[in-house]
């Protein structure tokens, strides 16, 4: 963390805005690509093993060609893997600045097992090619004895290669997309970010769903992804048995079908677990486009299976790519709400910080009104005459009543009190501004008191 804190950048609210925007991009780029090369080398090396064992060449053959369709190549692993991963740091580095939260921890956890994972695959990609390439070489009648057993060492070498390098890989993807997961996730549970420890992090309840989401969309963009490669893109594949079609159809949708019924449910459940400073109106719109999404996704399912019309394969692809965009912004909806306290922080250190440039005395600058200060940051977790985040006022203010001295001085350097509620993170106020925001509140609860 010490690293990242000496490399971020103060940040006004529409520069904190913007990077949650990008965020956004950046999520859309790299989870579609993080789900199919890790389903991709299950899959894959599960029949691999299937084929070897039983001698049977259409799970070989299917084997390799879902590596090579998700694998596609290696500046594709940079552009959508590993690029966008470390530029995802960077932003949640920018966005948690001394929030003392352990996303930033997590996430450079996750780093190089992704990293070193996504190399895996694609070694596990080149060898399966080589391994065929020395079995048809293998077969050519015009080699001698000597060339061919040296042939058949190699096939074995590659073989044996491949399948170190796949289950390798595949296990540091499925514990690097995990820490990633439970990254973010630890990113919206911000009271936790002071008193949780990263085992906590990683085996909440809330870690655990949203890992569990995570690999359901991917099975889910598996499956689409193979129908529509083999049956619509560039016309589909050409030169394929009938039997290797009709296992394709039907695995992939399966695949598919099952991953998508599963999903709703745990939306759902992922939804009633969020902290309350995460819900808005636009939280349960995108929620809503989610679910609508995937029972349009369950007609397209049924009318491919009704009608063998494997055409329709695009649209489902589509339609299935647009609603992990939905999701993936609903998802950072949530990640807003849910920091939108300690931007408020962020945005005023900045304000400070330009002043500082300009050759203003902080001290001595007005600031915000109490009403200002009071919409834009405490309202996210007070209120005046009921429970949220933290205590309702009228409770609390009472014992501050003719003591505003006290009370702005708790509002500049605020400690943990109540064990029942999070501590109150610094909200980095001026004198001034710490004053303004008593009165307000103090006001306010002196005139809600007398109406009763």
């Amino acid at each position: 963390m010490n690293f990242f804190d000496n490399i971020v950048l103060h940040q006004s609210a529409e520069h904190i805005q913007l990077l949650h925007y990008l965020l956004i991009l950046i999520k859309f780029l790299f989870l579609p690509f993080l789900s199919l090369i890790l389903v991709g080398t299950f899959i894959s090396l599960w029949f691999w093993k299937k084929g070897l064992k039983e001698n049977n060449h259409l799970y070989i053959q299917f084997a390799k060609d879902v590596i090579d369709i998700f694998t596609i190549n290696k500046s594709f692993g940079l552009a959508l893997g590993i690029l966008p991963l470390i530029t995802s740091i960077l932003i949640f580095a920018q966005l948690l600045y001394k929030s003392y939260s352990a996303a930033i921890v997590i996430l450079m956890t996750a780093l190089p097992l992704l990293v070193l994972g996504i190399l895996l695959i694609y070694i596990l990609k080149y060898s399966m090619t080589f391994n065929e390439l020395f079995n048809e070489l293998g077969l050519t009648s015009q080699l001698n004895d000597s060339v061919q057993e040296k042939l058949r060492k190699f096939s074995k070498g590659s073989n044996q290669l491949a399948r170190r390098s796949g289950i390798i890989g595949f296990a540091l993807l499925i514990v690097g997309a995990w820490y990633y997961v439970s990254a973010v996730n630890s990113a919206v549970l911000a009271e936790n970010w002071v008193n949780g420890n990263h085992i906590s992090l990683l085996f909440s309840a809330e870690a655990m769903l949203n890992f569990i989401q995570f690999l359901l969309v991917a099975v889910a963009l598996a499956g689409a992804t193979i129908l529509f490669v083999f049956f619509y893109w560039d016309g589909g594949r050409k030169n394929t048995t009938e039997d290797y079609k009709n296992f394709i159809k039907k695995f992939g949708l399966t695949i598919t079908l099952v991953s998508l019924i599963l999903i709703p449910a745990i939306l759902f459940i992922n939804n009633l677990l969020l902290p309350k400073t995460s819900y808005s109106g636009a939280v349960f719109s995108y929620l809503f486009i989610t679910i609508a999404l995937i029972f349009f996704l369950y007609h397209l399912l049924y009318a491919i299976s009704k009608t063998s019309n494997f055409k329709m394969s695009g649209q489902l692809f589509f339609v299935l790519i647009f609603m992990i965009l939905v999701l993936i912004i609903k998802e950072e909806i949530v990640v807003t709400n849910s920091t939108k306290l300690h931007s408020a922080v962020l945005s005023n250190d900045f304000n400070k910080y330009l002043s500082s440039l300009k050759g203003e005395d902080v001290s001595k600058v007005q600031g915000r009104s109490g009403e200002e200060i009071f919409n834009v940051i405490c309202s996210t977790c007070h209120k005046f005459d009921e429970k949220l985040v933290g205590p309702p006022y009228n409770k609390v203010l009472v014992k501050y009543e003719g003591k505003m001295d006290q009370l702005v001085a708790f509002i500049r350097n605020p400690v943990k009190i109540d064990p029942a509620y999070p501590p109150m993170p610094n909200q980095g106020l001026t004198p001034t501004e710490a004053r303004n925001i008593a009165d307000y509140i103090m006001n306010q609860h002196m005139k809600s008191t007398e109406k009763k």
